[in-house]
């Protein structure tokens, strides 16, 4: 599970008035969701044993396979990070030394159906992998694809100048620009 959860992307999610970000993996074995306000990092990490002895606990009147239960979650919280808000189903979270909760409140077969995520810190490791190496890789990557773009700007601005100097000129003369420079786009921009 908790491979499959890497390649899941980070969505923000709202609970109140606090933004955090979240991913999950749900399969018929169990489920993995990390959440984070960037300052901490959470985790559950749930089999199918563990998921049938809590669905008992919270929903005494529903008996429902386990693959059931883990389809609903599945299908209530998928939605909330694809940032899909459903009328019949609410979150909220409560925060505190051990962890944070995030409770489900929704319907499952017409009766009341509650979850509750229990999730404590993250090891340091799964913080690494899952939040501070893909942000240190998506940087380079970005640095990398900026410098490109700076390069391809450069050279179009070479050939446009190429064009001036054998007598090209512009139709409409809107589309005029001011060759490129690297060093005022970098601070204009650090400024922004």
């Amino acid at each position: 599970l908790e491979s499959s959860v890497l390649t899941q992307p980070w969505a923000s999610v709202c609970f109140g008035e606090s933004t955090f970000l979240a991913k999950a993996c749900f399969r018929d074995t169990g489920y993995i969701l990390l959440i984070s306000d960037l300052s901490s990092v959470w985790y559950e990490s749930a089999d199918a044993e563990a998921v049938g002895q809590r669905s008992k606990e919270l929903n005494k009147r529903l008996t429902v396979h386990v693959s059931s239960f883990l389809n609903h979650l599945r299908n209530l919280t998928c939605p909330l990070l694809a940032g899909q808000l459903s009328a019949t189903t609410a979150f909220s979270c409560h925060r505190s030394a051990s962890g944070l909760r995030l409770h489900v409140k929704s319907e499952l077969s017409g009766l009341p159906f509650y979850w509750d995520f229990h999730c404590c810190p993250a090891p340091l490791e799964m913080v690494f992998r899952h939040l501070v190496r893909p942000l240190i890789q998506m940087n380079l990557v970005l640095q990398c694809q900026v410098q490109e773009l700076i390069s391809l700007v450069l050279q179009k601005d070479a050939e446009i100048e190429d064009y001036r100097e054998s007598g090209a000129t512009l139709s409409r003369d809107r589309l005029r620009t001011e060759p490129f420079q690297e060093e005022t786009f970098q601070q204009n921009f650090m400024a922004k």
